[in-house]
């Protein structure tokens, strides 16, 4: 078999899920049900959030809160602060894709001597 398969939760209730972690891609797998959030933090590579459920809010940088509903994909820079929101009542289920993985960006960041990594 040439493949990899890979599964995620499918469930109302919270969940995080790391699904791919390489130094290629990171894919992570969140369920929020309305009124959770998850922590505010730095993108720790170029992040892609691909809404398919429910309406995320997002606080980016010193932004106003913006929704993007099921359907989006929304391109954040590395380093961005984010506070990722579910302001709804309706469960949130969205996909996180950084891409390279933030092994790889750390690793060349050590080697230039520059990381900053504490986030």
């Amino acid at each position: 078999m040439i493949e990899t398969i890979y599964s995620f939760a499918k469930t109302d209730q919270k969940a995080i899920e790391r699904i791919i972690d390489s130094d290629h891609l990171a894919l992570n797998h969140i369920v929020l049900p309305g009124g959770e959030a998850l922590p505010e933090h730095h993108a720790s590579s170029n992040v892609y959030m691909v809404v398919v459920r429910g309406t995320l809010t997002l606080r980016l940088g010193e932004q106003e809160e913006r929704s993007y509903p099921a359907g989006s994909i929304v391109a954040i820079p590395y380093r961005t602060r984010m506070h990722p929101l579910n302001r709804g009542e309706d469960v949130l289920e969205f996909f996180v894709v950084k891409a390279p993985g933030p092994s790889a960006i750390e690793a060349m960041e050590q080697a230039r001597g520059s990381c900053n990594c504490e986030d």
